[in-house]
C-alpha cells in the first residue's frame, strides 16, 4: 500500500479558505498519475470526495491505454471510506460516463441506509439518480470502518497494490495500523500557519517511531516541490 500527499511545510493538506490550494505542480500531478496507473486500486476518505470532488483515474492517455493493453481497465477500481455513507451522487467521482467501478465502504448502519444526499438531516433511504453511477456499498464495521477490513476485502477481489490519496484521517488510519509499505510526500515551498486547513496526520500511536524509522528511498526536486519517499523496513 502506497500513502501519496502533497502538503505545506508545516504538515497542512489545505488551507482554511473555500477554495482548494494548490500545493504541487503540474510535473507533480503526472509523476502522481503514473503512481495510479501502475495500482490496482485508488481510496479516498469521504471527506476528500466532498472537499476536492476528484474523479480518481488515470488521466494520460497513453497510460490508460498501456492499461488496457496489459488486459487491465483503463483506471484503477476507485474506493472511497466513509464511515457515514452520506455522499453527494452528483460528485464527479459518481459520473456514468467514466467506467471504472466504485465501492464505498461504511458501517453496518450507514450500509442499511444508503445513498445519502449530502443535505439529509437524518439518515434515510433515497433513490439514486439514473444519471449517475451507483457504487458497491460494503459494509465493514460497526462504529467505524477498519482499514484491515478494506485491505481484506480488496484483496478478494485481487487488488494487491492500493493508492491512498486523502485525507488525513484515512491517512492516520492506515499510518497508525500498520498497513503502509511506502509514503509518497510532495512537500511545498511554505508555511500556512494559522490559515492551515486539513492535516497531513492527527494524534495517533504510530509504529513508524525513532525506534522503527522508515527507510528514506528517493529524494527529488519538482521545480519547487521536494518528493520524499519512504518506505517501510
Amino acid at each position: 500500500m502506497i500513502v501519496s500527499a502533497a502538503m505545506s511545510l508545516d504538515g497542512f493538506l489545505d488551507d482554511a479558505s473555500p477554495e482548494r490550494l494548490t500545493l504541487s505542480n503540474a510535473a507533480d500531478f503526472d509523476r502522481v498519475d503514473a503512481v495510479r496507473a501502475s495500482v490496482d486500486a485508488i481510496a479516498v476518505g469521504a471527506g476528500t470526495v466532498r472537499a476536492d470532488d476528484p474523479r480518481l483515474l488515470v488521466r494520460s492517455s497513453e497510460r490508460r491505454a498501456a492499461r488496457t493493453a496489459a488486459g487491465k481497465p483503463a483506471s484503477p477500481l476507485r474506493v472511497v471510506i466513509s464511515p457515514s455513507g452520506r455522499l453527494d451522487p452528483g460528485s464527479q467521482l459518481f459520473d456514468r460516463s467514466e467506467t471504472a467501478p466504485v465501492i464505498v465502504y461504511t458501517t453496518t448502519a450507514a450500509a442499511r441506509t444508503f445513498p445519502l444526499g449530502p443535505e439529509a438531516d437524518e439518515f434515510g433511504p433515497e433513490p439514486w439518480p439514473e444519471d449517475a453511477q451507483a457504487p458497491e456499498v460494503v459494509p465493514v464495521g460497526g462504529g467505524g470502518v477498519p482499514p484491515h477490513a478494506v485491505l481484506e476485502d480488496l484483496a478478494r477481489r485481487g487488488v494487491e497494490r492500493v493508492l491512498i490519496e486523502g485525507g488525513g484521517i484515512v491517512h492516520t488510519a492506515f499510518l497508525s495500523a500498520d498497513l503502509v509499505d511506502e509514503l509518497h510526500v510532495a512537500i511545498a515551498p511554505f508555511l500556512l500557519g494559522k490559515t492551515g486547513g486539513a492535516r497531513f496526520l492527527y494524534p495517533a500511536v504510530f509504529p513508524q517511531s525513532p525506534q522503527r524509522p522508515l527507510a528514506l528511498v528517493e529524494t527529488r526536486a519538482i521545480g519547487e516541490v521536494a518528493l520524499l519517499v519512504y518506505r517501510r523496513v
